[in-house]
Parts: C-alpha cells; sequence; structure tokens
C-alpha cells in the first residue's frame, strides 16, 4: 500500500536576504550562489513539514506491518548542476512560523521565518540561541540523518526519510518538519562542507506545497498490505503465464478522492484450450504467482496518464493479494490528486533465481479518474 500526504507548511530560507520570508513562494530552492572571485556568497535551505496523524493511525492497525517513508520532492528549474552531488534531510530542532511571504516581494516581507529568524524580524528569535544568521537548527546523529544523492541530469528526489518519521513517532522528538539542505555544519558555515566551499553546484529547485502544478512535495507511506488465500482456486501454470492476460473484473471509469477501493485482478492464458466442459474455461479463475522471498508474485503500478509519471512503483508496497474470489489489490485515494487519470499496469514474477525465470510487465489499458 502507499499512502501520500501533503505538506502542513513549507518555506526557504535564503542566506543573502537575511530576514526575507517566503512561506507562500511556488518553489523550494536549494541554492549555492559562488563569486567570480570563488567564494561562497549565498545559500539556501528548504524547511517542509508533514501531519503524521495519517501515519500514526496506520502503524496502530498495521502493528507487525514494516513501514517505509519517502520525502518526494519534485525538480522545477534546476541550473548549472555538478555532476553529481547529495542531499541531506535532518529533523528540525524548534518551532518556526511558515509566514507569507514570496521572494519576488517588493518590499520584502520579514515576517515568517528566514535565514535569521524562527518567527520573523519583529519578535527577532534566532535558531540557535546566541548565534546570529544559523539558517535553523537541526538535530544531529546517524538517526536524525537521510541522504539522497543525484546528478547533473536533474531528477526527482526520492529520499528514504524513515529513520527520522520513526523518531517522531517513537516521540523522542518533536516534528517540527525536516530542512533540506547540502552538507554543512549546524551554526557557522564552514569551508569544508559542500555549502561553504568554493565547488560550484549548482541550484536546485523543487515545487513548494503552494504550486499551482500537480507536483507539490509528499511523504510517501509504504507497507505490504498484501494477504494470500487461495481457497480452491488453481494457480496459473508456467505454460499460462508465458502469454498471459491480465483484466480488471469491474472497474470504474472513476472513483473519488479520499475513498476506498478493492480492484479485482483476472489473469488467464492468452488463447484458452477448448473443452467440452458446461462452463467457458474463460470463466475459471486461477491465481497468479504469489509473492515469496525470492521475489516471485504479482504486482500493480500506477501511472499519470497524461504525464506518465509514476505514482506508485512496482515492488513490496504494491504486491497483489488473493481470496478465495481470486486476486485484488487495495487503494486508498486519500493522498492522491483528484481530476487526474491514472494507469494500472501490472508486473507479474515466477521461477526467480531459476532457469526458467519469468518477469512480465504488462498494460492493457487499464485506466481510472480520480474525482473530487
Amino acid at each position: 500500500m502507499h499512502f501520500f500526504i501533503f505538506p502542513e507548511r513549507d518555506a526557504t530560507l535564503y542566506q543573502a536576504s537575511g530576514s526575507q520570508n517566503t512561506g507562500i513562494d511556488e518553489i523550494l530552492e536549494i541554492r549555492k550562489d559562488v563569486s567570480a572571485a570563488g567564494t561562497t556568497v549565498d545559500v539556501s535551505r528548504a524547511l517542509i513539514q508533514f501531519d503524521l496523524t495519517k501515519a500514526k493511525r496506520l502503524e496502530a492497525q498495521n502493528p507487525t506491518k514494516v513501514f517505509t517513508y519517502y520525502l518526494n520532492l519534485f525538480d522545477a528549474k534546476p541550473s548549472a548542476l555538478s555532476v553529481s552531488q547529495s542531499l541531506f534531510a535532518y529533523p528540525i530542532s524548534g518551532s518556526w512560523t511558515m509566514g507569507q511571504g514570496r521572494l519576488d516581494d517588493n518590499p520584502q516581507t520579514t515576517e515568517g521565518c528566514s535565514f535569521n529568524f524562527r518567527d520573523g524580524a519583529t519578535v527577532g528569535t534566532n535558531w540557535i540561541p546566541g548565534v546570529s544568521g544559523s539558517g535553523g537548527s537541526w538535530f544531529t546523529g546517524s538517526q536524525y540523518e537521510a541522504t539522497h544523492s543525484l546528478n547533473h541530469r536533474t531528477e526527482d528526489v526520492r529520499m528514504d526519510v524513515t529513520t527520522i518519521v520513526n523518531q517522531w513517532l517513537d516521540d523522542n522528538i518533536v516534528n517540527n518538519g525536516f530542512i533540506v539542505k547540502r552538507s554543512g555544519s549546524l551554526g557557522t558555515i564552514q569551508t569544508t562542507d559542500d555549502e561553504g566551499s568554493n565547488e560550484r553546484l549548482g541550484n536546485l529547485s523543487f515545487f513548494s506545497s503552494d504550486t499551482h502544478t500537480k507536483y507539490p512535495p509528499t511523504l510517501e507511506i509504504v507497507f505490504d498490505d498484501s494477504s494470500w488465500n487461495t481457497g480452491s482456486l488453481s494457480p496459473l501454470s508456467s505454460t499460462d503465464i508465458e502469454d498471459l492476460v491480465i483484466y480488471m473484473k469491474g472497474l470504474r471509469p472513476e472513483y473519488k478522492e479520499k475513498s476506498r477501493a478493492k480492484f479485482r485482478v483476472v489473469g488467464r492464458e492468452r488463447y484458452p484450450e477448448k473443452t467440452f466442459d458446461s462452463t467457458p474455461s474463460t470463466l475459471n479463475v486461477k491465481y497468479l504467482p504469489s509473492g515469496s522471498a525470492n521475489g516471485d508474485g504479482a504486482f500493480y503500478s500506477l501511472v499519470d496518464a497524461e504525464t506518465e509519471d509514476i505514482i506508485v512503483p512496482f515492488g513490496s508496497g504494491s504486491r497483489i493479494s488473493c481470496d478465495s474470489n481470486g486476486n485484488f489489490f487495495n487503494l486508498d485515494l486519500d493522498g492522491f490528486q483528484p481530476e487526474r487519470f491514472y494507469s494500472v499496469l501490472f508486473q507479474v514474477v515466477s521461477g526467480s533465481g531459476t532457469n526458467d525465470e519469468q518477469k512480465l510487465i504488462l498494460d492493457e489499458g487499464f485506466t481510472f479518474k480520480v474525482s473530487i
């Protein structure tokens, strides 16, 4: 199962414009501007906070499941990126005020978080007591760090932040959100870090929660919700799988946002053998390969039908289930953006690790809409 949570708030902190707030800007930036003389003149960092109520509820309802959490950021207009670099995320160690500013405000908005202050220029509370212009404060240590590698071709970020989210869910620290940045020390920027060195790494831009596009940041929750009980059904044979057809039984053209739906999946051989039974062979439901430790199983993937962006990838969180009526998977559509069309693809893996291994990816043209 894949769930998606949208941010409660976000903002970018700009060193060069120390007190400026950008709480409702459409872009989050991880900048590093280097002068012609080779000195760093500006860095920026992004703050993002999510409400974890849904995550707590899911974990309480599924105490035996293993949960993984991903921070998803979608690239907007990056520039002059180096061949390779890394981004880091840390849990913010204090409260902050989002504010109502934008980067192009003239005059600048200074109420709300900024590189210099956690709450705005009027109150003027430093992020770190006694340290001016620290650009945020965060917890340090391996249990508080997540990282993601990227390259000059740019890409969306899907960063595993499970260790950080678990710290919040276990109430070890207060959830004040993530700070996303290049490597750099807490407090004063050091020349030995990526942020303070004279290496030109370029500027990363991502859509914020205030974007008018379909690409706001998300916190993705993934766990294996599959169950397996075949009843009296028979399995598809390896010969069946060689030329497999999958269809979705009872697929509706439209589903309401925030609803929960069960999708029935039926697999059969493409050309059933002619028989003289009283029941057509096409109605004899057989089950797809079951999930196992060696990688076998049937999986689904959801793709944006317009952009072909992968929303739900093949993996442990998209394993297809089975009951006495056949195969199925469940979707909780709370967190899927409405007024979008989604295509359903299937992957079937059997005989993993053997000479008879088969891996099929099937796109049979199944599409549905999530509506308001």
